[in-house]
């Protein structure tokens, strides 16, 4: 069993033993990972992260909240660094209208550079998509052409959502809230979404899943949970669920890339 965690910041500070954190994860049966980059020095951390790793990819973008900073400079430099072999999707990137530390015209603007960034080098796309389900779609659905394939991570919507997304041939990947006890839509979705379009994802160092959610740094490691709680749930041997997931995140991530 090899599981790969679909999403999280092995560059942030809580993680400056990372050789502790990987072998941690390795014991538990994560060998795989995608470092998320959130602004520009993070993406190049990011990528500088995956070079050292055999099992380890990068996406490299602007985060919503950071997107105050994405003039065309910028987003080039994030281009640029989109082109190192160990990069293998675009993001995060999208819409938060739950927070404003950049405004929503400046998050649209961004999430509209990416999504070309990734069309002209044939790459997917890593949404980032909180409480603007509605304005992420009117967006995507304008630029969609193109477009090798989309995650929403961190997955918030509800079944009705999820089939929209679903229709449109995208795929969703869950954190460790499908475990929280107030995450019943979450646990919906988790049963409804077919196996060749799930994922999942740590998130870290956030969202420690139960029954770890006392531990403040979630880690790699913890992904385990996550995918014992999502195989129970859908009534599924973890060992099967396991490869099914993974094989999901392979096929997304890491096809070969086509000139």
């Amino acid at each position: 069993m090899n599981l790969i965690d679909a999403h999280c910041h092995l560059t942030y500070e809580p993680f400056a033993d990372i050789d502790a954190v990987i072998r941690r994860s390795i014991d538990a049966g994560v060998t795989g990972w995608i470092t998320i980059g959130t602004d520009l020095a993070d993406s190049q951390k990011a990528v500088e992260l995956a070079d050292r790793f055999e099992n380890m990819f990068a996406a490299v973008a602007i985060h919503p909240h950071n997107a105050k900073s994405a003039d065309r400079p910028t987003i080039a430099q994030i281009k640029g660094l989109a082109q190192n072999k160990k990069v293998v999707a675009i993001g995060e990137t999208g819409l938060d209208l739950h927070y404003d530390f950049s405004s929503p015209q400046q998050q649209q603007d961004s999430f509209v550079r990416h999504l070309e960034i990734a069309k002209e080098l044939n790459l997917p796309v890593v949404i980032h998509s909180r409480e603007a389900f509605d304005e992420t779609m009117e967006i995507l659905e304008a630029h969609e052409s193109g477009l090798k394939g989309l995650v929403f991570h961190c997955y918030s919507g509800d079944v009705r959502q999820t089939k929209i997304v679903l229709d449109k041939g995208w795929y969703i990947s869950l954190t460790g809230v499908v475990t929280f006890k107030n995450a019943e839509t979450t646990r919906e979705v988790a049963k409804y979404v077919p196996l060749d379009r799930l994922m999942i994802e740590t998130d870290a160092p956030y969202l420690s899943p139960e029954p770890m959610r006392k531990q403040k740094v979630n880690e790699p490691a913890l992904l385990i949970h996550t995918a014992r709680f999502i195989a129970g749930l859908r009534g599924m041997e973890f060992t099967k669920f396991a490869e099914a997931v993974t094989a999901t995140t392979m096929q997304f991530f890491l096809p070969p890339r086509q000139s």
